[in-house]
């Protein structure tokens, strides 16, 4: 059923299931997320320096051929959220793994309800940390929390994230046309990937 990001994407980590959620497995770790927008880049003097990081995220698509326009769905689980870490729950669309080679987009919110709380829309462009961001909204109105319900589209080139219903992010890109749904967790979490993840995940694809 699923297209594993370390078994058959081997750059990445697997996603894994068990109790009934879905979490990320535990990431190298040796080198830590530091993004200009993050504010923990200190090298960084022009806005557009490259991400630092491993970014070997624990991905995960569905197999099979889907349509075109697709719908996703997912409740949150989440224990001990914590500032220390980017602990995000992410949710694939339009995605294809194969070795070595990840493309996509990502719609992902993260796991705090503070001022560091945040949603974002990210194209994965096909080798292991070359992505680029096409939205980021910053604030504990974009962060979600244990049992909220996240919901991510694409309809001809638009794509939108939802929190409980309601829209919270959306942008535009042309890349890709197809590809599966799946769903995603950050890199560099430590032992905490087994604190976040999702309980449930749905999916609806049609093409026009």
């Amino acid at each position: 059923m699923w297209i594993n990001g370390g078994t058959d994407g081997l750059a990445w980590v697997d996603v894994v299931t068990r109790s009934g959620v879905a979490y990320g497995g535990r990431t190298r770790m040796r080198v830590a997320e530091r993004r200009v927008e993050q504010g923990n880049l200190e090298s960084a003097t022009p806005d557009d320096a490259l991400p630092e990081g491993d970014y070997d995220d624990p991905t995960a698509v569905l197999a099979g051929t889907w349509g075109k326009n697709q719908h996703g769905k997912a409740t949150v689980f989440s224990r001990n959220p914590t500032d220390e870490y980017f602990q995000e729950v992410e949710i694939r669309l339009r995605s294809t793994i194969t070795a070595h080679r990840c493309t996509g987009y990502e719609v992902f919110w993260r796991c705090l309800k503070t001022e560091g709380g945040y949603a974002e829309i990210v194209r994965w462009n096909g080798r292991i940390a070359d992505f680029t961001s096409l939205k980021k909204l910053i604030g504990p109105e974009y962060g979600v929390k244990d049992g909220d319900l996240v919901e991510a589209t694409i309809v001809g080139n638009v794509l939108k994230g939802f929190i409980n219903g309601v829209e919270v992010i959306s942008a535009t890109d042309d890349t890709y046309d197809a590809g599966s749904p799946g769903i995603g967790f950050n890199f560099g979490v430590g032992d905490t990937n087994v604190d976040h993840g999702f309980s449930s995940f749905e999916v609806d694809t049609y093409n026009d």
